[in-house]
């Protein structure tokens, strides 16, 4: 291995999902290539043996551990047995498997603080499965950044970012009805997600002096006013407060005139008040391509840009595109980190 090729953990998500299977179209598009990312499978090795034998029966299934997998890759898919068996019908619900989905989060995560792995790569997991099984947590990037307390012994702020070549997004509010928008974006949420966008585009990207582009909540960014309070009383105030720490933020700027491709060349990324208003531009420019990138974690994690897909999980259609582009992009943080 070397360090174009650092050693990535993928999980399998959801067994039922299509995450084995696009794990699997990932091993076929890298494995001749000496520069391409290597990566060891976190997965019951009988489930994606079987996956294999459905839809890629060219491919060799090698159960191992992380020191022989890089020396595996270019003749079989190297697998990291987990404890807990998985059935995965494809696209068949089932709680039993919300153990191994649990257990192959929770080991990439320790072989990455263990340096066994570079980074960290997720496909997509059910939340509906795993609370039904009794998860405790909101979601996936949560339960990573408790996954990282435990290891660091500090508070973890996991902030998400949508990127690819042409544009970096942010989401100050997440999953929340957008009624309740206004009442949660506060002056204090807006500083504390742009401090670690900046911190991260300069330590993990490698971007000396972030421009961060902030959006307005209202059309128009308010109008002054005139179309809502919150540009005026909220986010002003949160960029002013950036820029006396010496961060490049700029705005309240109108949602709809910040992603046209010449404005898109004025910042690294854009801090946006709502989920679809950041959203929206990136799938609508980059939809299979896409990568969803958590910063603020101690350690670099990436995810494809989609869901577990069950309606399609199993026919062999599944496209790994953005699969493809989480772990060239995981491999390529984790090149800068060493």
């Amino acid at each position: 291995m070397t360090r174009k090729t650092p050693l990535l953990a993928l999980t399998q998500g959801d067994p039922s999902g299509i995450g084995p299977e696009i794990a699997l179209s990932a091993w076929r598009a890298f494995r001749a290539d000496p520069d391409a990312p290597r990566f060891i499978l976190l997965a019951d090795p009988d489930l994606v043996r079987a996956r294999a034998r459905a839809l890629a029966p060219d491919v060799a299934v090698t159960p191992c551990e992380t020191a022989q997998a890089a020396a595996i890759f270019p003749d079989a898919l190297p697998v990291l047995p987990l404890a807990s068996r998985a059935t995965g019908t494809p696209g068949a619900l089932d709680t039993a498997d919300a153990a191994s989905t649990i257990e192959a989060i929770e080991r990439a995560v320790a072989l990455t603080f263990a340096g066994e792995t570079a980074a960290l790569v997720t496909n997509p997991i059910s939340k509906d499965v795993l609370y039904r099984a009794g998860f405790k947590h909101p979601g996936h990037t949560e339960f990573l950044g408790e996954l990282a307390a435990r290891q660091t012994r500090a508070t973890a702020r996991p902030v998400m970012m949508l990127w690819c070549p042409d544009l970096a997004v942010v989401p100050v509010t997440i999953h929340v009805p957008l009624a309740d928008v206004p009442r949660l974006l506060t002056r204090d949420l807006i500083v504390a997600t742009a401090r670690i966008v900046a911190k991260d585009l300069r330590e993990k990207f490698g971007v000396a002096h972030p421009r961060l582009a902030v959006s307005g909540l209202n059309p128009h960014a308010g109008e002054n006013g005139a179309l809502g309070r919150e540009e005026v009383e909220v986010i002003a105030p949160a960029i002013a407060a950036l820029k006396a720490e010496g961060i490049d933020a700029r705005g309240p700027l109108p949602a709809d005139t910040m992603f046209h491709a010449k404005a898109r060349k004025t910042y690294d990324a854009a801090l946006c008040m709502t989920h679809d208003q950041a959203l929206i531009p990136i799938k609508t420019i980059a939809f299979d391509t896409g990568v969803n990138v958590t910063l603020g974690l101690p350690f670099i994690r990436t995810s494809p840009d989609h869901g577990t897909a069950f309606d399609i999980a199993g026919k062999g259609v599944a496209d790994p595109s953005s699969l493809i582009e989480a772990l060239r992009l995981a491999a390529r943080l984790a090149g800068r980190a060493r």
